[in-house]
């Protein structure tokens, strides 16, 4: 009840409220730090690692189907695409396998590409070597390989990207989120210290504490530091997820599409007559990623196109956009050959070749898929760099501020400890 009492009672109050400050504070942002440390050499790279797999495996049924249409001996060079993109699958999932930690629905679907990717190559080479000996039985074994990997192997691969993408965006979540409790604890911390000194004041008539004085100074600073590097941290990341990660993602399942229409029209041609199915799924895929006739204004492209904040980033998708329309365009001429029963001309306009008239085909949708698979992933490697940039900044503007804000609130605790004891010495 004595003076002397009541300024022990305040200094230990405020000690304390600037420990818990300068606590909450390190622990809070070291959460962050940590979220933010895992978008950029975690969650990222495994949700893109998961997209090459997709990409890969989706390339490597495309290039099967290239291979087949060429005829009994396929060109090497579309034989080495292959076998690279189910080598470059495989890694990555035997890669994703160890890295993938904490997530059993991630490496059950890890398991099942595992054990399913062997049972499509089998296929693919049991496709290959009938028609090698020209029998009719390989186009079967190709649109049963294909059905392996449409209605098995792609979707196994898809749920592993969405997990992927999902623990992306749970660490952007953890990484942006508000420390509400390290702003209250300084706001409070800093009202204690500023009463503290107003009540000196008023039974003293001394303007200056200097301990209690040091320790807002300390506070404030924390305060102020903690507010700003989080904000610029939460900007950063912000950047990073809409111009890097979701750009990536758009640009990744535009990839996706364009291989899985140039499949689907491989395989119209490789069911002879019978692919009218095939067909569908290539207008369909076609319109989701370049829009209605490719005009575009719609599909993924011009999504991702409206995500681009730099010139390079968008003339590389203005180019694929380009190469998009000029396939539209050549698969509706090689549909018009296959449906007047010129089949020799569908196939030279599908993979090039020799017409009927014994021309060489100069045009055909190959090459056009091949223009927007290349500026696709130069697109991605470019919003790559962006993501890379962004995210590193702002998982750097937290660097430090976890060790600074407990160092200064422990130097503000006995700041404000000095200042109260410098009272209590007028009472011996």
């Amino acid at each position: 009840m004595t003076e002397p009492g009541r300024l022990r009672i305040i200094g230990s109050l405020l000690a304390l409220l600037l420990v818990a400050f300068g606590t909450v504070t390190a622990w809070q942002v070291a959460d962050r730090s940590a979220a933010a440390d895992d978008v950029v050499n975690r969650s990222e790279p495994l949700s893109a690692q998961a997209a090459d797999i997709y990409r890969s495996l989706a390339d490597a049924d495309t290039t099967a189907a290239d291979g087949f249409l060429a005829g009994g001996l396929e060109p090497r060079a579309v034989r080495q695409r292959y076998e690279n993109d189910i080598a470059l699958a495989s890694r990555n999932i035997a890669d994703a396998a160890a890295k993938t930690s904490g997530s059993e629905e991630a490496r059950a679907e890890i398991e099942l590409l595992n054990r399913q990717l062997p049972v499509y190559t089998g296929l693919v080479e049991t496709a290959r070597a009938n028609n090698k000996q020209g029998l009719p039985l390989g186009g079967a074994y190709l649109r049963y390989a294909n059905g392996q990997m449409s209605n098995t192997i792609l979707p196994a691969a898809k749920k592993l990207w969405d997990l992927e993408t999902a623990r992306l965006n749970d660490d952007y979540r953890r990484a942006k989120a508000l420390p509400w409790a390290a702003w209250g604890l300084g706001v409070l911390a800093l009202g204690g210290l500023v009463w503290a000194q107003r009540r000196s004041y008023h039974r003293t008539n001394r303007v200056f504490n200097q301990g209690l004085l040091a320790g807002s100074a300390a506070t404030a600073v924390v305060l102020l530091w903690l507010v700003a590097g989080h904000s610029v941290a939460r900007l950063q990341l912000d950047t990073s997820y809409n111009q890097g990660a979701k750009s990536l993602s758009l640009l990744n399942k535009a990839r996706i599409e364009s291989l899985q229409s140039r499949g689907d029209e491989n395989l119209t041609l490789v069911a002879r007559g019978a692919g009218a199915e095939y067909d569908n799924e290539f207008r369909s895929g076609m319109q989701s990623l370049a829009g209605k006739n490719a005009d575009g204004r719609t599909g993924l492209l011009a999504q991702a196109l409206a995500l681009a904040n730099d010139a390079k980033g968008r003339d590389s998708i203005k180019t694929a956009m380009k190469d998009a329309q000029a396939w539209w365009a050549l698969n509706g001429k090689a549909r018009a050959s296959d449906d007047s029963g010129n089949y020799q001309d569908a196939v030279a306009q599908t993979i090039g070749g020799d017409l009927k008239s014994g021309k060489q085909a100069k045009e055909y949708t190959g090459i056009c898929f091949d223009g927007v698979d290349a500026s696709i992933e130069a697109a991605v490697a470019h919003e790559q760099q962006e993501f890379q940039h962004a995210a590193n900044a702002g998982r750097g503007a937290l660097t430090g501020l976890g060790a600074g804000a407990a160092l200064l609130a422990v130097l503000g605790a006995t700041g404000a400890v000095l200042g109260i004891g410098r009272r209590l010495s007028e009472y011996r």
